[in-house]
């Protein structure tokens, strides 16, 4: 696992314990997000099972609710701008505010398996908070950000911005919607 990796881990676990923690905690603060504030932070790796396992045995980050990310699960699912066919496991806990997730691609063709091939495991988007993505995602646009993929699992959306050039990492931009209860948790 990167170093800078582990340090922002052992930074968050602190924060594990308390009534701030978990989904309902940062619906609960909606209404004071502001647009572009730090929601995520998250890393592609090729095993998450042992990923999650070895962030809560070392760190106790946990529990991690885990999905598997898929059409027609996943709507609007577009890669590149074609429809995306590609299958990833995603793990996610909350920190507080902050979301750490964990992405493994597990089959077709996705951002996360262009990330593996060329950097490694590490560190691939932080996600910014906009309550009006499309308009959001518009402007980034504008700013010659095209999106490379995007979806929306239940009333969560999501845009990857082409921003790895400037930055060194993908910026993604989401809503913080709803989603369902997790396929399955670790530790159960």
């Amino acid at each position: 696992m990167p170093g800078e990796l582990s340090q922002f881990a052992m930074s968050l676990a602190p924060t594990l314990e308390g009534p701030e923690r978990g989904p309902e905690a940062i619906r609960g603060r909606e209404r004071n997000m502001k647009d572009g504030q730090i929601v995520q932070v998250a890393y592609v790796v090729r095993d998450l099972d042992a990923s999650v396992k070895r962030h809560w045995e070392v760190f106790g980050i946990g529990p991690w609710d885990i999905y598997l990310f898929e059409s027609p699960k996943v709507e609007n699912y577009l890669y590149r701008g074609k429809p995306a066919t590609h299958k990833a496991l995603i793990a996610v806990t909350w920190q507080g505010p902050v979301q750490l997730e964990v992405m493994q691609p597990v089959s077709g063709r996705c951002i996360y398996d262009e990330h593996l091939e060329t950097k490694g495991e590490g560190l691939h988007h932080i996600k910014l908070y906009y309550a009006d993505c499309a308009k959001a995602v518009q402007e980034y646009e504008q700013r010659g950000y095209a999106v490379i993929q995007s979806g929306k699992f239940d009333d969560d959306v999501h845009y990857y911005l082409d921003t790895e050039r400037d930055f060194g990492y993908v910026i993604e931009l989401g809503n913080v919607g709803k989603i369902r209860p997790a396929e399955r948790r670790y530790p159960n």
